[in-house]
């Protein structure tokens, strides 16, 4: 036996008051042009605010992690001086770390389990260790010994430079640390003679 079928119809009713027909006429219209825009306004300065701290916070994390990497690659190479008398591949490694080499398999693994090649941007590890670390930054050749090393990573733009470029300064080496202001300064270098910080942030390169 089949069931009749029935169709539902919105009955006017004159009880509602003219506020609420209003508003029922208002939902069923949707939103306005004006109210579009509103809604895109905010966005646009949710997304002024929130995007660039967001790829400060992701350079910032590259940066700190490749210091962080740069530490314990100088710790290495401090461990292996204190046995050894003399860098890793002292006066022949000079420039971009490679696979392979003998600085490479000289720190790992032995006083470092695995040595990073290149830092968080992609771009190689520079290491310059015994007489050649005069080879870098103008660094005076005078004093420099087999046991001296530099390892520094390019910044974000893997290139040597930045919004400040570093000029090694003898008398007192460690008064170009810089402060960070806007994201052109993650393309600064991060210099670090023999353990000591030359050119980093002025702020995070303590205990990193």
């Amino acid at each position: 036996m089949h069931r009749p079928f029935f169709y539902e119809s919105v009955v006017y009713n004159p009880s509602q008051s003219p506020e609420r027909r209003y508003k029922m006429r208002k939902l069923k219209k949707g939103f306005t042009l004006i109210e579009l825009l509103i809604v895109v306004a905010v966005i646009g300065i949710l997304a002024a605010i929130v995007i660039p701290n967001a790829l400060s916070a992701v350079q910032k994390t590259k940066q700190k992690q490749t210091m962080r990497e740069i530490v314990s690659m100088a710790t290495a190479c401090a461990s292996y001086i204190t046995e050894a008398g003399y860098a890793p591949d002292a006066g022949n490694q000079a420039g971009p770390l490679q696979s392979g080499s003998n600085f490479m398999s000289t720190i790992s693994p032995t006083f470092m389990k695995v040595c990073p090649i290149t830092d968080q941007w992609g771009s190689p590890d520079q290491v310059y260790t015994g007489t050649a670390v005069s080879n870098a930054y103008s660094i005076p050749a005078a004093g420099l010994g087999d046991d001296d090393f530099l390892i520094f990573s390019l910044g974000r733009d893997g290139v040597v430079g930045g919004s400040v470029t570093y000029t090694y300064q003898a008398g007192n080496p460690e008064n170009t640390l810089y402060n960070m202001n806007s994201m052109d300064d993650f393309n600064n270098d991060l210099v670090n003679l023999n353990g000591a910080w030359l050119h980093a942030p002025r702020i995070s390169y303590i205990g990193s």
